[in-house]
């Protein structure tokens, strides 16, 4: 809780290998999945060819992941960051796959609607390292919004002068971070595949918003004409969206 205070994030242990494996297979299950099966697919274009990026709202359809994300010590973790009794707010899996794109150095927080504090952890399914496009970090930087460019990103001449920490992980490791802490990730230039499942929780409290941050989501991208290929309401994403 002190180091999570003062930095804006910190790394856990919350799953033994054989809980790992088991999402390892969900993850693998839920890549298979086709479109229509209610679940909300993203792809890129690649070197190797295009490639999911990500998946998202599969909670409804996946009773493992469900039990994973909405019971037990991810739940327990994020109330006690949060200091009060958390709730789900929205998933998804990133899977940066071989050549797969990474993220420009962002906040999370302008690209979640309707509250202002959330929590988020990213759960390795795959160990991840500096060639595979880990997590870079910023400390103590989480007391406010940043100025952002017209992408909804940290401002390129504020993120220049942060002192970026890259978090490497082993599969079965969270990382935790506030919805305000910097955070950004390199392509994946290793030879090897890595996905990771990003579950976001907000104080109970200020309601379930779950299925209200999916509406607005597509509400939004619905309504974007410029044929930008989002997958966040932010442009963090440094890939090629295929439609």
């Amino acid at each position: 809780m002190e180091h999570f205070r003062r930095t804006g994030w910190v790394l856990t242990e919350p799953f033994d290998p054989q809980v790992t494996a088991e999402l390892r297979d969900w993850v693998d299950e839920l890549a298979s999945w086709p479109d229509e099966s209610g679940v909300l697919h993203h792809r890129e274009m690649t070197a190797h060819g295009p490639q999911l990026c990500r998946t998202e709202n599969f909670l409804p359809f996946h009773a493992g992941l469900r039990e994973v994300l909405t019971r037990g010590e991810l739940l327990d973790t994020a109330s006690m960051l949060l200091g009060e009794r958390a709730v789900l707010y929205k998933e998804k899996i990133n899977y940066k796959l071989i050549g797969g794109a990474g993220f420009a150095p962002h906040q999370d927080a302008p690209a979640y609607r309707f509250v202002d504090t959330h929590v988020s952890c990213l759960v390795a399914i795959d160990d991840v390292t500096l060639d595979n496009g880990c997590l870079e970090v910023v400390s103590g930087m989480h007391a406010e919004v940043l100025p952002m460019n017209d992408r909804g990103c940290i401002r390129e001449d504020l993120a220049e002068r942060f002192e970026w920490t890259p978090v490497p992980m082993w599969a079965g490791q969270t990382l935790w971070f506030h919805s305000r802490t910097p955070h950004r990730s390199g392509p994946n230039n290793s030879r090897a595949s890595r996905r990771a499942m990003y579950p976001t929780y907000n104080a109970a409290r200020e309601g379930d918003l779950r299925e209200a941050y999916y509406e607005q989501k597509m509400a939004e991208f619905a309504a974007d004409d410029n044929g930008s290929g989002r997958i966040s309401l932010i442009g963090d994403f440094e890939g090629t969206i295929i439609r």
